[in-house]
């Protein structure tokens, strides 16, 4: 079944929509821990893997407009595609993030810094890339390793997925506060709060 390109909204609008909270609700799609680092004011956590396992509950909850968000966009869109299969349509991707969001003047609550984890994944990548091919130089066959970091990240391009940042967000530094996803959808009928 293809589904419609989903709909964009800028930071700037966000902020606009948010001057009503019974008109629309800020769904943060990032791990825990990314949240509690910095998160718009308002916004709802609620990780990419609890919201496919949760769609349908979130699907007739939410209805009013939901912008989904997360730090470049690639899981707000993943999440946009799963709740959409449930038959909602009055779905948005904030673009640029939260990123854009706090440099467009929006309220964001910032917690204790950590390293998003795309950037986390371009460190361990790199960082295993440069090992193979330092470690060639005495051993040839270690060369195979910066092949093999290639090869992932070229799949992981093609298929819109991350093998590596579902492993790092697994480590404790990642995890944060869990999210309780009954709660959570018991929260979605009361207003937000930071």
């Amino acid at each position: 079944m293809p589904t419609s390109a989903p709909a964009e909204v800028d930071p700037t609008t966000l902020i606009d929509w948010m001057t009503d909270p019974d008109a629309v609700t800020v769904l943060d799609v990032r791990s825990p821990a990314e949240f509690e680092t910095r998160h718009i004011t308002g916004s709802y956590n609620l990780a990419l893997d609890l919201v496919s396992e949760h769609a349908p509950q979130l699907a007739a909850r939410l209805d009013r407009k939901v912008v989904l968000v997360c730090q470049s966009g690639v899981r707000a869109s993943q999440a946009q595609q799963r709740l959409a299969a449930t038959g909602m349509d009055n779905l948005h991707i904030l673009t640029a993030g939260v990123p854009g969001y706090a440099a467009a003047g929006g309220q964001v609550v910032l917690g204790r810094p950590r390293w998003a984890l795309e950037r986390q994944v371009r460190l361990v990548a790199g960082g295993l890339v440069v090992a193979g091919v330092v470690a060639s130089r005495c051993a040839p066959r270690a060369a195979g390793l910066a092949g093999a970091v290639g090869t992932g990240l070229t799949i992981s391009a093609l298929t819109d997925t991350c093998t590596m940042a579902r492993v790092l967000s697994a480590l404790p530094y990642n995890r944060g506060t869990h999210t309780d996803a009954q709660q959570l959808l018991n929260q979605l009928t009361t207003p937000a709060r930071s």
